[in-house]
């Protein structure tokens, strides 16, 4: 089994940096046998490529904002827009931008390429202090930290990564 762990954010938008900090935390760790974790930032497009190497599983970590207690964690699978069902117009707009910033502009060109994983899931931490530039994380987002990486290991295990 293959997996990615793929963690996106802005470590210059507050909040926004918790993917970053939560792959600090899972890069200092020993990582089961085929996991790959890649601070992703905000080029989406790394992602893309990572995944042209195939893998099974896709874990996404990346601040999330559905309206639920600051620093709540939260695991869903994405909508993942199709593009081959849009008009050619439509994709150029969507595919525009190719350095891919957001998970679900990666999610659609992987989609497209045929090489998202079968199983992608989001694990999400609600922020609200993204939108100010400041370098780090508010204090109920960095408790969040290690639930994250607690949940991204749960599911890692529950997906068959072997332990080292």
């Amino acid at each position: 089994m293959t997996a990615v762990v793929a963690c996106f954010g802005n470590v210059l938008r507050a909040d926004d940096g918790v993917g970053p900090a939560v792959a600090k935390v899972l890069l200092a760790e020993p990582l089961p046998d085929g996991v790959r974790v890649l601070d992703v930032g905000i080029g989406g497009i790394h992602l893309v490529q990572e995944l042209m190497a195939g893998a099974d599983l896709l874990l996404i970590v990346d601040a999330v904002d559905l309206g639920r207690p600051s620093g709540s964690v939260v695991v869903q699978r994405p909508e993942v827009l199709d593009v081959g069902t849009l008009s050619v117009d439509r994709r150029r707009d969507e595919l525009a931008d190719m350095h891919l910033a957001t998970p679900a502009r990666a999610l659609t060109v992987a989609l497209g390429l045929d090489v998202l994983p079968p199983t992608t899931l989001v694990v999400g931490v609600q922020t609200t202090d993204t939108g100010e530039p400041r370098h780090g994380l508010s204090d109920v987002t960095s408790r969040a930290v290690p639930v994250v990486v607690e949940e991204v290991r749960r599911l890692l295990a529950l997906h068959g990564a072997a332990t080292s």
